[in-house]
């Protein structure tokens, strides 16, 4: 019997300063987590059994789906990470050490590397493959602005999958499991949830998607379409361009405009009376070693990972003001592709510059504009691309309907890796031909210990968490109403071991509080159900059943106690799971 009065379950009342998103509160406040430093957690007694809950899930359906367990070393040495080119590529979020022979070692964010390195060794022959190897383990990435409590953390729990296969084809199928794997997990969870189409980033490779938990703090943006199941990451979502009607009439030429000070496209539209699609954002990035121009429409945002996919570049940041002025002797917001050489940078621009008949751009002289510019004949661009940020209202390019955005957090993501590191690291197989080929690889991912963070966002009211059933670090909280009466006590210790024999997860409040102090800590920790034990069980033979999502009561006789939990339970839990051991 598992006693409240015994738990580590430091409860706060005030919310903590540092807190932010109503997830790290109540993680916080219900005492489930502490933080070590920043973005490190202890998790707390209820916060393991939660993570424990979430993990079996995943294991289960990695099984189900062919995965196998195994758990590989969280130190990996930097020789794996040269091969693959990633120790210099991977940036300062890469936690890096030396050993006492001054040998370098990383703590890892995520395991190709070491995967790619232990297959090579093991498997040569296509009579062995296809092969899914998963793990569940600590990561470490040192981000730059730790926040949001479980959100974006610095050490992590993540799940972590990688297939081998000998073909493509093989690759789709294993792909398609996992794709199916993460649905029916992430669906048991009780998250609210959406598979987008996404970049792989740093981890490489082509058909990509994450999952991601639908929630109003969450740090993506998810363009969708509600006329089809079109879904997008927004660094992702392609824009559909269709070209518009040419206005008739002749443009002037173009003339220089004083404009001291006006260096933004609010500032422009003011002090120019134009709207903004009539500017054209002139933008110099620095592409790996090469500076590129970049021509934006003034209503819209550059997208920097479109652009490093179009040049398939490693690195893209803007350029340094001293680049600037070297290249067109103006500070940033005065550039312009006017009477740019192009020998020194090359030009390109978003599709829907094309519009732009009659443009204002910078003079690439300080303080000063050009009006009446027009494209082809007063600038050449090199080519044009989908270069920008999707928009809401923007043209679905699946269905055709009107984008439409939400917020989400990343709790899972799946890739086709193809051959990259297969092929860095060499890990081949023999064909029926006896042949050498490199594997084709896959890679999977779910942050398991933010799928907890994630929970809490979409499953919280004023008062505190509201769990799933299927994640709940307990099913059910036992509250005698004064424990010191013998009656009270006695009874609430039966109907917990009645419970708990027929499977059903109980954590019984044997606290010498106040009621009112033990109800708004049940509030607080959210279990799904709470059976209060008052006088009412001695002289009526009933306790109160409480439902924490709905606030709906229950008068239950005793001796139905057990079956009106259950079927409780199945009512608020709908993933169709099957919940208790008998």
């Amino acid at each position: 019997m598992l006693k409240q009065s015994q738990m580590l379950i430091p409860t706060l009342r005030e919310v903590p300063a540092d807190a932010e998103i109503a997830s790290h509160k109540l993680l916080l406040r219900a005492g489930m987590a502490r933080q070590l430093a920043s973005g490190i957690y202890t998790y707390l007694p209820l916060a393991l059994r939660t993570l424990h809950k979430i993990q079996a899930i995943v294991r289960e359906e990695m099984n189900r789906a062919g995965g196998q367990e195994l758990l590989m070393p969280a130190m990996q040495p930097a020789e794996l990470w040269h091969q693959t080119g990633r120790w210099d590529v991977y940036g300062p979020e890469l936690v890096r050490l030396q050993d006492r022979h001054d040998r370098s070692f990383a703590l890892g964010p995520t395991h190709e590397e070491v995967i790619t390195s232990l297959v090579r060794d093991e498997i040569n022959s296509y009579k062995k493959l296809p092969i899914n190897l998963y793990q569940i383990q600590t990561k470490f990435r040192d981000e730059v602005r730790p926040r949001f409590g479980l959100i974006r953390c610095r050490e992590f729990i993540m799940k972590d999958a990688y297939s081998f296969d000998t073909t493509q084809e093989g690759l789709d199928i294993n792909f398609q499991a996992m794709y199916d794997a993460y649905t029916r997990i992430f669906t048991r969870v009780g998250l609210n949830f959406r598979a987008v189409e996404a970049d792989a980033g740093a981890i490489g490779g082509k058909g990509t998607y994450e999952f991601m938990a639908l929630c109003e703090i969450g740090e993506d943006t998810i363009a969708y379409s509600e006329e089809g199941d079109f879904a997008a990451n927004l660094e992702k979502a392609e824009v559909v361009y269709k070209p518009s009607a040419k206005p008739e009439g002749e443009v002037p030429a173009f003339e220089k405009v004083h404009t001291p000070g006006v260096k933004t496209i609010e500032q422009l539209t003011k002090a120019m009376n134009v709207d903004a699609k009539q500017i054209i954002k002139s933008l110099i990035y620095r592409v790996d070693e090469k500076l590129v121009m970049i021509l934006v429409r003034g209503d819209h945002e550059l997208n920097e990972v479109k652009l490093k996919n179009l040049y398939d570049a490693t690195q893209v940041g803007l350029a340094q003001e001293a680049d600037l002025r070297a290249l067109t002797g103006a500070p940033a917001g005065f550039v312009g592709p006017v009477g740019l050489d192009t020998e020194k940078v090359e030009i390109i621009a978003d599709n829907y510059v094309q519009d732009v008949h009659d443009g204002i751009v910078g003079a690439n002289e300080a303080d000063y504009h050009l009006a009446h510019v027009v494209i082809g004949r007063d600038f050449k661009v090199g080519r044009f691309a989908d270069l920008r940020n999707i928009t809401e209202g923007d043209e679905c390019p699946r269905t055709g309907g009107a984008i439409k955005f939400a917020r989400g957090v990343e709790v899972g993501h799946v890739f086709k890796l193809g051959t990259k590191y297969s092929q860095a690291i060499g890990a081949t197989f023999l064909d029926e031909n006896g042949r050498s080929q490199p594997m084709i690889m896959g890679c999977y991912g779910i942050g398991v210990s933010r799928t907890i963070a994630a929970a809490i966002e979409q499953n919280n009211d004023e008062n505190g968490i509201i769990w799933p059933v299927a994640i709940a670090p307990f099913h059910v909280h036992v509250i005698p109403v004064n424990v010191k009466v013998d009656e009270q006590r006695l009874t609430s210790e039966q109907v917990t071991e009645q419970l708990h024999r027929a499977g059903v997860e109980v954590l019984f409040d044997d606290r010498p509080e106040r009621a009112g102090v033990k109800f708004k800590d049940a509030d607080l920790i959210g279990l799904p159900l709470r059976i209060t034990v008052s006088d009412k069980a001695a002289q009526e033979g009933t306790v109160e059943v409480r439902i924490r999502k709905t606030g709906e009561t229950h008068n239950v006789n005793l001796d139905e106690l057990v079956p009106t939990v259950k079927k409780l339970l199945a009512s608020i839990d709908h993933t169709g799971a099957e919940l208790f051991g008998e």
